[in-house]
């Protein structure tokens, strides 16, 4: 089982930043991070019960930033509760809303509160979203974006080239990469991009037609990519066979092959049509089953480091899933 470059370049990796991702990364474990979506509100109790629920369970958590074009709580604030919870966040940040200087200024106060990672993206347009009025800003694109903040830590200066004071933030950076996104045949050479870029990890798009996966990984490692940057793989449970025709149907570049839905619909055999409660929680342990499986067969593809378990808005499944892929022992630290 290959696990890309996890090792590769130890006394390199050790300057970076210093976090549990990293650090996992870096001594060869099958790294597993998940997702905590900030409340629309600002109840910080909504984020420490997420917190706690994921804690131990993954080497760390992503925190959205206004995903779906929709308002939340600030990813860097949310990050900042996970802290004080002892679990890990991978910031994002997304160039939709922000300039470079307000992306500079942000890193900087996240680095001083002990954020250690950074996802750059490119961000869901603010037409899809609760304010389609807003402008969006995109003054650097997400590419830019890694390249900007790789300079800001390895040369210790600003986009301008100014000297930073003291430093640039010690930051572990992502980005974002579709495996299935037309047109499909450039998406290993834009991951190779990221990688060139200065990117330390790459979160892929969810991954549901594994042998379509494995084509992408393949090219993935023909070019050498893997060697560069660690690949982390989108999973995540589905809750019913409705979800699984949305997102099939609906998302742009999801792969969701059709006998998914089969498969779910079968777990409700037997079950009667208006008991609602029965036949949701029979799809969601099929969801979960389906996830593990994904996991485990994923696991073995060459070039990929981990994998990134986004259940959305049901983090409660992210410590079954875990264990039930036997990515963890079964104790919270």
């Amino acid at each position: 089982m290959s696990q890309g470059n996890a090792a590769a370049e130890p006394a390199e990796a050790a300057r970076k930043s210093g976090g549990n991702l990293e650090r996992a990364l870096r001594q060869g474990h099958f790294a597993v991070t998940a997702e905590l979506g900030p409340p629309r509100g600002w109840d910080a109790a909504f984020v420490r019960k997420k917190a706690q629920i994921l804690k131990g369970w993954v080497d760390a958590a992503n925190v959205t930033d206004n995903q779906a074009a929709v308002v939340h709580m600030s990813s860097i604030a949310t990050g900042l509760l996970m802290i004080e919870e002892g679990l890990e966040p991978i910031i994002q940040m997304t160039c939709r809303d922000r300039n470079r200087l307000a992306m500079q200024s942000d890193l900087l106060g996240a680095a001083a509160h002990g954020v250690h990672n950074l996802l750059c993206l490119s961000g869901d347009h603010q037409s899809k979203g609760d304010h389609p009025g807003a402008k969006n800003v995109h003054d650097i694109d997400s590419i830019q974006l890694v390249a900007m903040v790789r300079a800001m830590r390895d040369e210790n200066h600003y986009q301008n080239g100014r000297d930073i004071p003291g430093g640039g933030p010690r930051l572990f950076i992502g980005a974002a990469a579709n495996p299935f996104a037309d047109p499909a045949g450039m998406r290993p050479y834009r991951l190779r991009k990221k990688a060139q870029a200065g990117a330390d990890f790459i979160q892929t798009q969810l991954v549901y037609d594994v042998p379509r996966f494995r084509e992408f990984m393949k090219k993935v490692v023909d070019l050498g990519a893997h060697e560069r940057v660690a690949i982390l793989a989108g999973v995540g449970p589905l809750k019913s066979p409705g979800m699984a025709r949305h997102l099939r149907l609906n998302v742009p570049g999801m792969a969701v092959p059709e006998s998914l839905d089969a498969r779910l619909e079968a777990a409700v055999k037997g079950i009667a049509g208006d008991d609602k409660t029965a036949r949701s929680t029979a799809w969601r342990e099929e969801g979960k089953r389906i996830c593990v499986e994904l996991i485990q067969e994923i696991r073995e593809i060459e070039g990929v480091a981990g994998v990134h378990i986004m259940a959305i808005e049901w983090e409660e499944a992210v410590p079954e899933i875990v264990k039930a892929a036997g990515l963890r022992s079964g104790t919270q630290g």
